[in-house]
């Protein structure tokens, strides 16, 4: 916010579109150029706090893990990653604008569509290789648990596997991803050293929770119709060269548009952001009904209370701060709701 302020007020903007348009006229280009330049010299001007942070603030408290070489070495793949990806949506973004003018934002939406599905089913299997070692969980014990318990709820499961977070930091977690054959558990080897077996299989159970009560099919198909939403009303907006001149541009441009619109369109983004997490704090409960009824409770409370312990989260957050950023209940909310008949 403070970075866009100072770029509206000093006219930040304006300089970068005409280094832009000074290298090339082409508006492809031009616009990967004007967005690359604010990408990456905004990460640039804010890596300092993100080295404080990492290596100050998470190292006095015990959490950091990471190298100074790793912090580095992951800021140069983000802005890799950030250039083909985010490079190669762009242009075909601003080429479908070209070709179909307003009716540009349905061809957008089939893009960003197809990207976000292929991304929720190989995301694991694609993108985190690249910051992390992923191994299969091997047999034993816990190996067996996970499966009879996956067996027992009907659930099938075939991808395991163990991701070395402890590269980064001591903090733990566990995710599930993707859907139909693709669909696969992941858990950190922090959660696998500081949890019981029964307690990791309490976790899974819940992850497991979130796909029997389809929340991730829910907040697949709520983003694609955000999405959808957002680029329609983008379209409305795109050929007002008003736009793009209240970012302090002397002319107009479908990328410097881009930019006023995302500012204009930032407290709706907010609302819907609201709105999803409140969902998200729901999903929470139910999958952790899922986990109590199908699994049991007891283990699931106390992973809840070793993993809230380790990670030093705030156990009593002030209810507007709860509504207004977390997408997960208090941890005292959790236990009373595993609790309660």
């Amino acid at each position: 916010l403070l970075l866009t302020l100072c770029f509206l007020l000093f006219g930040g903007f304006e300089w970068t579109d005409q280094l832009a348009r000074s290298i090339s006229d082409n508006p492809i280009v031009t616009a990967l150029l004007f967005f690359g330049i604010i990408m990456i010299g905004s990460d640039i001007l804010t890596m300092p706090f993100s080295y404080y942070s990492t290596f100050v603030i998470e190292e006095r408290f015990g959490f950091n893990k990471t190298s100074k070489g790793t912090f580095f070495v992951d800021k140069l793949k983000g802005w890799a990653m950030m250039a083909v990806i985010g490079g190669g949506l762009l242009t075909l973004i601003i080429w479908f604008f070209g070709w179909a003018g307003s009716t540009f934002w349905i061809y957008a939406w089939a893009l960003v569509t197809i990207f976000t599905i292929f991304m929720n089913l190989f995301y694991s299997k694609l993108i985190v290789p690249i910051f992390n070692t992923l191994t299969p969980l091997e047999d034993g014990g816990l190996k067996t648990k996970i499966e009879n318990y996956a067996k027992n709820v009907g659930f099938e499961l075939k991808n395991i596997f163990v991701i070395d977070g402890s590269k980064r930091s001591t903090k733990a977690n566990a995710y599930f991803s993707g859907f139909g054959k693709e669909k696969r558990i992941t858990l950190y080897d922090t959660l696998i050293n500081d949890l019981e077996e029964e307690e990791i299989v309490a976790v899974l159970a819940h992850e497991v929770g979130h796909y029997k009560r389809k929340h991730t099919i829910f907040n697949l198909v709520a983003s694609i119709l955000l999405t959808g939403i957002t680029l329609y009303i983008l379209s409305l907006f795109i050929n007002s060269p008003q736009v793009s001149l209240a970012i302090g541009v002397s002319q107009p441009s479908f990328h410097a548009a881009l930019i006023g619109f995302g500012i204009l369109y930032s407290p709706i983004s907010e609302i819907t952001g609201l709105i999803m997490n409140h969902l998200s704090r729901k999903f929470e409960y139910q999958a952790d009904d899922y986990a109590k009824n199908t699994y049991a409770a007891i283990p699931l409370i106390t992973s809840l209370k070793k993993l809230s312990k380790n990670n030093l989260s705030n156990l009593t957050p002030h209810p507007a701060y709860v509504f207004m950023h977390y997408s997960h209940p208090p941890l005292i909310a959790r236990i009373r709701n595993l609790k309660s008949a």
